[in-house]
């Protein structure tokens, strides 16, 4: 876990809980295998597979639901040398062969404060700082990444700046460095509130 407090027992027990369920389940194990080997392909820092990759596995497992399939899943990684978006595209490009099932997306984070119309960011771990939502700040590599850190016995590594009791509280928070706005109408067209009815909105 990178920031946070992940020296409380109650956050380390999450942190245990999400990568057992990460690991049972084929799918986002199939989907971070194969991030590894592009990672190493083209020698990607800082990646990680982030977003509802992670949030919706938790959300779906505590409303009682069965994993769902991946509507997207979100590579990112931070590399400041090179934030052509055609690097990205090349990038997916080799996924999607590697995996044409899998809905692939890329994003070096190293630019997308040019789209946020923020302060260069410095790090991964930064830009998801400024994602719309506290919970969807979450992300998961492999331990060998140049991310990780910690202490538990798994070949994985959970990344987020605000660690995991909201997520696991149920609670979607709008994060104070975006507008409102934008959390609200991310909500509204994706329609959180109904495929997951336990979630409570801050």
């Amino acid at each position: 876990m990178i920031q946070g407090d992940n020296s409380a027992p109650h956050e380390l027990e999450l942190q245990t809980r999400l990568l057992e369920w990460i690991t049972q389940d084929s799918e986002r194990v199939r989907a971070l295998q194969l991030a590894a080997q592009c990672a190493a392909e083209y020698a990607l820092p800082q990646w990680c597979l982030a977003a509802g990759f992670v949030r919706n596995l938790v959300w779906d497992r505590l409303n009682g639901f069965e994993p769902r399939p991946l509507n997207d899943i979100d590579l990112i990684y931070y590399c400041p040398l090179d934030i052509r978006p055609e690097r990205d595209r090349a990038i997916e490009a080799y996924l999607r062969r590697l995996a044409p099932d899998l809905p692939w997306s890329v994003k070096n984070q190293a630019r997308m404060h040019l789209k946020n119309r923020d302060a260069p960011y410095i790090s991964c771990i930064d830009a998801m700082a400024h994602w719309p939502e506290l919970e969807t700040a979450v992300g998961i590599c492999a331990s060998s990444n140049g991310l990780a850190a910690g202490s538990l016995n798994s070949p994985y590594r959970l990344i987020t700046p605000f660690g995991l009791q909201s997520l696991f509280a149920l609670k979607l928070s709008p994060n104070p460095r975006r507008a409102l706005a934008i959390c609200q109408q991310r909500i509204a067209a994706k329609g959180w509130l109904s495929r997951y009815p336990l979630l409570c909105l801050e």
